[in-house]
């Protein structure tokens, strides 16, 4: 499923054409795409592929089409504070979009069968807190992943204000997935090649309505087959944050919000347009005639004789006015340089920055 909207060249450049398409309408669903890069997703000689508006699966690893994952974000309507199940969590790309959007008292739990998948994709979110400066622009809700099947979900499970299911689900799970919701939550997944959003309204009173048509593969069912039962899955518990976990947020938080009075009033760095193409030059002949009796007829050219005249489109003519475009700065870490500039041990800098490599 995919391929709704044209290929880019980065994720910028998608961001840009799932907008366009109207995938993403809202600025907070904007924002999380444009701070987590597709391609850190993907495995190394695959990455060309990452910004194409399509699927791509390696083994267990998966990943479905952007505009799918836009579509779902939006259907969410997330807000900070709120929690998250995503059964079928995957790579963690779609659990750590959320996690910049319900901030740090959030809850953000994810259910992945495969057990490689799950270390895949702690890898990456180890990744993003380490190296990617989104990190500190954002208040972060890191996810938290276990292994197994989401249809074994322990019955005694705490339920949640968001639940994103990434595979289809067929109607005789339906019910189950709605008991997971609280009331006034919201439930997206695929039913029957439709992608649904579902708004619990009351204890038994549930609104649906049809999203998008998808193409989904369908849940692995329960195995019954050797007779046992299956171990069921415990989803993370819903910890209260540490006193100096507390701290530490409030105080990046206050010096985030001295770096956003400090900046207002300044110029917005606005996205450069990329130069367009350049335009090949389109060559005419021209061929001269002269008069045999009373006829018209060309003259003869030979190779050294040939007449061109060079013509350029008013675009192209356009374009020579325009400067060329200087490589886009990288962006200032201003969280970070500020730490740093604080009259602080050097222990609880790195503490403040999350002991990050950058």
């Amino acid at each position: 499923m995919g391929g709704a909207v044209s290929a880019g060249e980065d994720n910028d450049d998608l961001i840009d054409n799932l907008k366009e398409a109207q995938y993403i309408r809202t600025e907070r669903v904007e924002q999380a795409f444009r701070a987590i890069d597709r391609g850190d997703y993907y495995l190394d000689g695959y990455r060309e592929n990452a910004y194409k508006d399509l699927a791509w699966k390696h083994g267990n690893i998966h990943l479905s089409a952007p505009c799918i994952y836009s579509e779902v974000m939006e259907a969410l309507k997330l807000q900070q504070g709120l929690s998250f199940l995503n059964l079928g969590s995957g790579t963690g790309y779609l659990s750590t979009m959320v996690g910049l959007i319900i901030g740090p008292f959030g809850v953000n739990h994810g259910v992945e069968l495969h057990k490689d998948v799950v270390e895949y994709a702690r890898e990456r979110l180890e990744e993003f807190i380490k190296n990617s400066d989104s990190f500190d622009r954002f208040e972060f809700c890191e996810p938290h992943f276990v292994v197994g099947n989401c249809l074994e979900i322990s019955s005694d499970s705490h339920q949640y204000d968001r639940i994103y299911c990434g595979a289809g689900v067929q109607k005789d799970h339906e019910n189950y997935m709605k008991i997971l919701l609280k009331v006034g939550g919201i439930l997206v997944m695929p039913i029957e090649d439709q992608l649904t959003q579902i708004t619990r309204t009351g204890q038994s009173s549930w609104e649906s309505k049809n999203i998008l048509a998808v193409s989904f593969a369908p849940l692995v069912q329960r195995n019954r087959t050797d007779g046992n039962k299956p171990e069921a899955v415990v989803l993370p518990p819903l910890a209260v944050r540490s006193l100096q976990d507390l701290t530490r947020i409030y105080i990046r938080r206050t010096l985030r919000s001295l770096i956003t009075d400090d900046n207002a009033g300044r110029s917005t760095t606005q996205r450069p347009q990329k130069r367009k193409r350049r335009r090949f030059r389109r060559s005419r002949r021209i061929n001269t005639y002269v008069f045999v009796g009373n006829q018209l007829i060309p003259r003869p050219m030979d190779s050294e004789d040939d007449e061109c005249i060079e013509e350029e489109s008013k675009d192209e003519e356009l374009e020579k006015d325009i400067e060329p475009v200087k490589p886009e700065e990288p962006q200032v870490n201003h969280l970070r340089d500020k730490i740093l500039s604080l009259p602080l041990p050097e222990s609880l800098k790195a503490y403040l920055l999350f002991y990050r490599e950058k």
